[in-house]
């Protein structure tokens, strides 16, 4: 008998004039000590099916057929006081985001304590002492210290081991895990992983894994379910679907993953799913792009350079100087990037990154060292004028196309902002004429302009984005962290477009990541960043085959394996 047995699961969510099915007819089982991957894009209806197991589907969403089997007992007719005895006690849950999971106004010994005495029968210190262990079990550092601080005060790997600790508290026979990993970084996502893996052999635990990450079904899946548009399209154990996929979605969804072991000149079409083929650019914008206002004067040399670059936060104030206090984000990092060149930027997160993008950009003063573009240092400039003209040349495209976008402007208006800023046109018509273009240039379509951000998926906000980030006419792109909240074949999509544009219209990138094969894509020289200091910087190629720093090697051999997918051209 199967731990959880879904036979001919059914979900619906009626509406006024139409009912949306968000899963169809989907089977699945699930053994003890065995992970479940189920992958697929979003909307695929993956974390419906989790949330109708635990009880957790938001109205009007209802099971309208099937049944779902916990241990033999059916779960899925079960009133609203009868399930909340199950969830939490025999089925754990992990969410996406540990933040917004844990309450940050409850220390995590407050969460644990009232999770176990809720569904286990022990006093106070009792439940305080299976805390305590949990936490260590899980791999948190002096747990007896640490439990009585707030999440706020974790890293996000180990706020991610208290939702698991919190998941395991009443000791549970499954736990489902939505999407465990996304936000985390490679060595952080290498221990959730093992962590996960031995969790369910060491106490016969059953996981289902929802992600749309093929690393992590790779790494730890025993069986892999793929889902499209709420069906099952193929299932099967993880080295069979994986190593010779059978239906065309899956093997789509294989052909999009980045790989590290090889460097490619372009991500294959994902030309199963629906308008996920490269769009055709019929507008050549090369007008708008080559005229007088991006009449740049030619750098005879790089045309960035970073010359011993440091940033202090102060994190203790007072009015006595040797009494402050101050963390050290980056220290005295030193590179540089060539004309038309990707130069990538790859680490952990807090390894100073992105600090060193906003250093370049005028977001951040340094507190030391130098930034010179174009010949020009960015540093020394006063006034206003001269600060806006370098600003124009470069443009930032951020990790979070939602949040980076007004949400009460429409597109039209977001894309016209800069070009208006800047004074780059001379009529609202030509303005007008330039946005449609941009639109339609990133593959969204002169009607888009329209519209406002919350129309559009995940994907085409990244292009507005991009769109938006051109309008300047820059000759200079930070992109930070641009596709990692994006499915795989939208990523292959947006990294494809983004080395269109490079090649079209000369543009020179830092591109930022912690995704180690979307670097190798995407960058002609990478540098390795740790505690906000430069370990390493080569060629692509040479850095993966031949790592030189302790560091990069240690990254490479954490990276989830990718041995088993099948080499789908």
């Amino acid at each position: 008998m199967s731990l959880l047995d879904i036979s001919n699961l059914t979900v619906e969510f009626p509406g006024r004039k139409s009912t949306f099915v968000a899963v169809e007819g989907v089977s699945l089982a699930l053994e003890p000590g065995k992970v479940l991957g189920v992958v697929g894009e979003s909307g695929a209806g993956k974390s419906t099916v989790g949330n109708a197991v635990i009880g957790l589907l938001q109205e009007p969403g209802r099971i309208a057929n099937g049944e779902i089997r916990l241990d033999g007992e059916r779960i899925d007719q079960l009133d609203k006081k009868a399930i909340r005895k199950i969830r939490g006690r025999r089925i754990g849950m992990i969410f996406q985001d540990p933040l917004t999971s844990l309450d940050p106004l409850q220390t995590v010994e407050a969460q644990l304590v009232e999770t176990i005495r809720t569904h286990l029968p022990m006093s106070h210190s009792e439940a305080l002492t299976r805390a305590i262990e949990l936490l260590d079990s899980v791999g948190i550092p002096d747990p007896a210290d640490r439990i009585g601080q707030y999440p706020h005060q974790f890293s996000g790997g180990m706020r991610q081991r208290v939702v698991i600790a919190l998941a395991l508290c009443a000791e549970p026979e499954l736990v489902i895990a939505d999407e465990p990993t996304t936000a985390l970084d490679v060595s952080i996502q290498a221990q959730i992983l093992d962590l996960m893996k031995a969790l369910c052999v060491e106490r016969n635990v059953g996981m289902l894994v929802i992600t749309h990450d093929m690393g992590v079904i790779a790494e730890i899946c025993d069986h892999v379910a793929v889902m499209y548009r709420g069906n099952l399209v193929e299932y099967g154990e993880t080295a069979q679907v994986l190593g010779a996929p059978e239906h065309a979605y899956t093997k789509s969804l294989i052909s999009a993953v980045p790989r590290a072991d090889v460097t490619i000149d372009r991500f294959p079409n994902v030309n199963y799913i629906e308008a996920a083929a490269t769009p055709t650019r019929s507008i050549d914008i090369s007008t708008h792009w080559l005229g007088k206002a991006r009449d740049y004067e030619a750098a005879t040399g790089p045309l960035l350079q970073v010359q011993d670059l440091s940033m202090d936060f102060e994190v203790k104030s007072s009015i006595f100087p040797s009494r402050r206090k101050y963390f050290k984000a980056v220290k005295t990092v030193s590179f540089d990037i060539q004309p038309g060149e990707t130069f990538g930027l790859v680490g952990e997160s807090g390894s100073g990154k992105s600090t060193i993008a906003r250093l370049i950009t005028g977001l951040y003063h340094p507190s030391g060292g130098t930034v010179h573009f174009a010949g020009t240092e960015l540093t020394s400039l006063s006034s206003r004028s001269q600060v806006l003209a370098m600003r124009r040349q470069m443009q930032m495209i951020f990790q979070d196309p939602y949040s980076s976008l007004n949400g009460r402007m429409r597109v039209k208006d977001i894309v016209a902002e800069p070009i208006k800023f800047h004074k780059l046109a001379s009529s609202n018509t030509e303005v007008r004429q330039i946005v449609d273009d941009l639109l339609d240039h990133v593959g969204l379509g002169i009607g888009a302009g329209e519209k406002f951000p919350h129309e559009f998926s995940g994907g085409q906000r990244q292009r507005i984005s991009i769109a938006r980030a051109l309008a300047t006419r820059p000759r200079f792109l930070v992109c930070d962290e641009p596709t990692s909240a994006l499915d795989v074949s939208i990523q292959a999509q947006i990294l494809n477009l983004l080395k269109d544009l490079q090649q079209e219209l000369g543009l020179t990138m830092l591109f930022i990541s912690h995704d180690l094969a979307v670097i190798r894509q995407m960058c002609n020289r990478i540098g390795v960043m740790r505690h906000g200091e430069l370990c390493e910087v080569a060629d692509s190629d040479a850095l993966y085959e031949a790592p030189q720093h302790a560091y990069t090697k240690e990254l490479l051999t954490l990276m989830p394996s990718m041995d088993l997918l099948a080499k789908i051209a």
